[in-house]
C-alpha cells in the first residue's frame, strides 16, 4: 500500500514523533496507517525500555491553576540532564501532565502500580464488596463484580495507568514512552499534588435567613 506525504504528516500529528521515524513506520507497515501508529509505539516502548536504568535527577516543577482558580496542580517531571530540563518539548510535555492531572476524573492518587498501598488495596475491597452485597445478587455474581471493580483499580488511581486527555489511545506512561524515544532521554514523573478549591471543608448549609434567625 502506498503513501503520500500528508500521510507522514497525519502520523506525525498524531504520535508527535519524528518525520523519518514515521516515514520509517510507514514503510514497515506498507502505508497502513493503524499498524504504522501500533509499530511506532513498540518502537517507543524498546526505546524507553533501554533507558529504564539510567538516572533522571534534573527536570523542573510545573504549577498548573485552571481557568476560574479552582482546581491547581504541582508536577515534578525529571529529565538525565539540565539541558534536556531547559528543552521546550520536555516543558510542554510537563505542562500537558499537568492539565491531565487537574481535567482527570477520577483522579489519581499514585503515580505507578507499585506505589499503591495494600490497605488502600484492601479498603477499595471492602467497599465494592458491601455496594455488590447491597444489590442483593448472588455471592457468585457479588464475587465477579468485585473481581473486576479490583482489576480496573490502577487505571483509575495510577496516574501511567490512565489513558491520556488529549490523545485517550495512549495511555500516560505510553505518552512518555513515546517523548522518551523523542527527546533521547529517561523521563520520569516523580510526584504531583492536586488542590480542588474547598476539598475537605465542610460546606455550611445555613441560609441567610436561618442565620439571622439564630442570632436573635
Amino acid at each position: 500500500m502506498a503513501f503520500t506525504a500528508l500521510d507522514v504528516k497525519t502520523l506525525r500529528e498524531k504520535t508527535g514523533l519524528g518525520m523519518m521515524d514515521c516515514k520509517k513506520a510507514l514503510e514497515e507497515s506498507n502505508g497502513d496507517m493503524e499498524q504504522a501508529n501500533e509499530w511506532l509505539r513498540k518502537k517507543g516502548l524498546a526505546a524507553s525500555a533501554k533507558k529504564a536504568d539510567r538516572i533522571a535527577a534534573e527536570g523542573i516543577v510545573e504549577a498548573y491553576i485552571h481557568p476560574g482558580g479552582r482546581v491547581g496542580v504541582l508536577v515534578e517531571v525529571n529529565s538525565e540532564t539540565d539541558f534536556v530540563a531547559r528543552n521546550e518539548a520536555f516543558q510542554r510535555l510537563v505542562k500537558e501532565i499537568a492539565m491531565h492531572i487537574a481535567a482527570a476524573d477520577p483522579a489519581p492518587r499514585f503515580v505507578t502500580k507499585e506505589e499503591v498501598t495494600q490497605d488502600f488495596l484492601d479498603t477499595e475491597k471492602r467497599i465494592a464488596t458491601e455496594q455488590a452485597l447491597a444489590t442483593g445478587k448472588p455471592q457468585n455474581i457479588v464475587d465477579r463484580i468485585v473481581e473486576g471493580k479490583m482489576n480496573s483499580i490502577f487505571k483509575e488511581v495510577c496516574l501511567l495507568e490512565q489513558p491520556f486527555i488529549m490523545n485517550p489511545d495512549l495511555t500516560i506512561q505510553q505518552y512518555l514512552s513515546q517523548k522518551t524515544a523523542e527527546i533521547g532521554e529517561k523521563l520520569s514523573i516523580r510526584r504531583f499534588t492536586k488542590y480542588i478549591m474547598g476539598e475537605g471543608l465542610e460546606k455550611r448549609s445555613e441560609n441567610f435567613a436561618a442565620e439571622v434567625a439564630a442570632a436573635k
